[in-house]
């Protein structure tokens, strides 16, 4: 009998924005020159004092930290939301091997297998990754290009919901779409979570890069406390994704106490990453204006190209730094591929993320793609050369 794979694992997709990563390495071994608008890796330098906390870093001892993470962290972490306007405590806190394991732990102290959460789609690929490590089942509810990907209806969301579903989850700032979730929007979201009683996850990673209104926290919902799960990471905030530190944020002390059973199994999250994240809490009030002003020009240049492009169709995004849009091609997978194996203008050639892998419902988005503006204005103004006259030659 010959050894076999799990189930799970043949499950498991691969990730849409890391696939075409060997067609774009082949590329630059003949030479080419990559536009990398696939992947939210921000070219914003990490905050030297930050880096400087974890290069002076004088224990002789690297130890565990307490499983939530090291308290003096979540104290000053919880100013720092107090600051943003969300009133948590440090013992609300628990700090997790980046966003994604804060995913990870919410979702497996939530849902037991078979059960099903509801996400507006597209939506970030790796939440149908981390259902599939607990059996949960994504149950997408679609939003459009045509409305910029706002909320769908309430009737929307609550002919979905079963005796098995068990949370909505959603990111505001959004990742792919870049569409920032209203107060009112917010609001119907609590109306539908403590009608069904279920629970509302809310990944808040890109809070501070909101540029068309104001972030709207899912902890400020009043009378919903009980039910939010807020999941936050220093990865985008600080230009620090390879630190690796994240946070899961909840009022509801018996979910913290078992998620806190998952956090002492893993032991205890990083501690240099801690080191960094605790030092970033203390970095000046106006750090992100300059930062925020910076990716709102990149935003602005990308989208004007983008929508002046023969049949191109681009939603203004209001906050995190990502854009869709829709192409006049008949398959983004392809065409993605073609881009970094087939073509090239003046030595150049453009790297973006397909949409059909930010879809659980399979057939949409086979003619749109993401693209993240986390390169300069120079160099996003290059890449749309080279993707402007890669449609036309693509369409002959």
């Amino acid at each position: 009998m010959s050894l076999t794979i799990s189930k799970r694992g043949g499950q498991m997709p691969e990730s849409p924005i890391r696939k075409l990563v060997p067609y774009a390495e082949a590329a630059k071994a003949r030479g080419i020159q990559v536009f990398h608008l696939n992947i939210g890796q921000p070219d914003i330098e990490t905050p030297e004092a930050a880096v400087q906390a974890v290069k002076n870093y004088s224990s002789k001892i690297v130890e565990y930290s307490h499983s939530a993470g090291n308290e003096s962290y979540r104290r000053k972490l919880a100013e720092n939301y107090k600051r943003a306007g969300i009133d948590v405590d440090y013992t609300d806190i628990i700090i997790t091997t980046g966003g994604s394991e804060a995913i990870i732990f919410g979702f497996m102290a939530c849902c037991d297998a078979g059960d099903e959460i509801i996400i507006p789609e597209p939506l970030y690929a790796n939440y149908n990754s981390f259902a599939i490590e607990g059996g949960i089942s994504i149950v997408p509810v679609a939003s459009s290009i045509d409305n910029g990907f706002a909320l769908p209806p309430v009737t929307d969301f609550e002919k979905l919901i079963t005796s098995r579903t068990k949370a909505i989850v959603i990111c505001n700032p959004n990742n792919p779409t870049g569409y920032l979730y209203s107060r009112e929007e917010m609001e119907t979201l609590k109306e539908i979570i403590l009608k069904h009683n279920l629970y509302l996850f809310s990944d808040e990673a890109y809070r501070e890069f909101c540029y068309d209104g104001d972030h709207f926290s899912a902890m400020n919902l009043k009378g919903a406390e009980n039910n939010v799960v807020l999941v936050d990471t220093i990865s985008k905030r600080y230009s620090a994704c390879g630190a690796r530190i994240g946070a899961l944020v909840t009022k509801n002390k018996e979910l913290y106490n078992t998620v806190m059973k998952f956090a002492q199994a893993r032991l205890s999250p990083p501690t240099f990453g801690q080191v960094l994240g605790e030092a970033a809490t203390e970095l000046p009030a106006d750090y992100f204006e300059a930062t925020k002003e910076e990716y709102r020009k990149r935003r602005d240049t990308l989208v004007s190209r983008l929508q002046k492009m023969e049949g191109v169709v681009c939603p203004t995004p209001g906050g995190a730094f990502y854009a869709m849009a829709k192409l006049p091609i008949e398959d983004a997978e392809d065409f993605c591929q073609w881009l970094l194996e087939s073509f090239s203008h003046n030595g150049k050639t453009v790297m973006i993320a397909p949409a059909p892998g930010f879809y659980a419902t399979r057939g949409l988005g086979r003619n749109e793609v993401r693209l993240a503006y986390v390169l300069n204005s120079d160099s996003i103004n290059e890449a749309m050369d080279v993707l402007e006259e890669a449609l036309k030659v693509y369409k002959r």
